[in-house]
């Protein structure tokens, strides 16, 4: 596996169709967006604040990435779903104003949760994708690593405790430190849960990096 997600589209692929590894990526994160239709999105500018990079930024990705990020999760809303959509808004509490978003905006653009990590194996220009890409090759990694006893090869079949669902992003931590002694490790710590609650997604302070 890359250790540069950025080049390898094998390599994001591979992490984004594990639904094992986007659980245990998702449940560490702790991540919430606005419901909509069964799952949960983000908008382009929640993004852009996220990253801290421009709305423009992100939108060069989007138009750059089309295919890949259509595929991944990333669509465009409109008519009756925009209508549904610009009600969960309002639900979650955020005034749509907060987003751009006006009597005339006719299409608005959604990454899932898997088209936002999508995106930030991508992104290059952004501090905190790149620290986000850490985050994901090392529980990626360490969690295979602890099933396959050192192997790197990606185990794609059901398996219950391939990526355990009850493993804490402490537990996971300890793994790194038994198995990648000496290597340069980032941490999502549990206060970082709070930090990220709501759709601002604010990350301030979260990240701690452990040697």
């Amino acid at each position: 596996m890359s250790k540069d997600l950025t080049n390898s589209a094998v390599d994001r692929q591979n992490i984004l169709n594990n639904p094992y590894a986007l659980a245990e990526i998702e449940k560490a994160a702790g991540l919430r967006g606005i419901p909509f239709e069964g799952k949960t999105v983000v908008l382009k500018e929640q993004v852009a604040a996220f990253f801290e990079v421009t709305l423009r930024t992100v939108e060069n990705y989007l138009e750059q990435n089309a295919e890949e990020l259509a595929r991944n999760g990333y669509e465009v809303v409109t008519g009756n779903r925009l209508k549904s959509l610009k009600l969960s808004i309002q639900e979650v509490g955020d005034p749509e104003t907060h987003f751009g978003i006006t009597t005339k905006t006719v299409r608005l653009g959604v990454l899932d949760f898997r088209a936002f990590l999508n995106l930030s194996m991508l992104m290059t220009e952004s501090e905190r994708a790149g620290l986000l890409r850490k985050a994901i090759l090392d529980i990626v990694i360490d969690t295979i690593n602890r099933r396959t006893g050192g192997g790197t090869k990606y185990i794609n079949q059901r398996d219950e405790d391939f990526f355990n669902p009850d493993a804490t992003l402490e537990r996971v931590s300890a793994q790194h430190q038994r198995l990648h002694s000496g290597v340069r490790k980032y941490q999502l710590p549990r206060g970082c849960r709070q930090h990220l609650q709501g759709i601002a997604w604010r990350m301030d302070g979260c990240w701690t990096q452990r040697q």
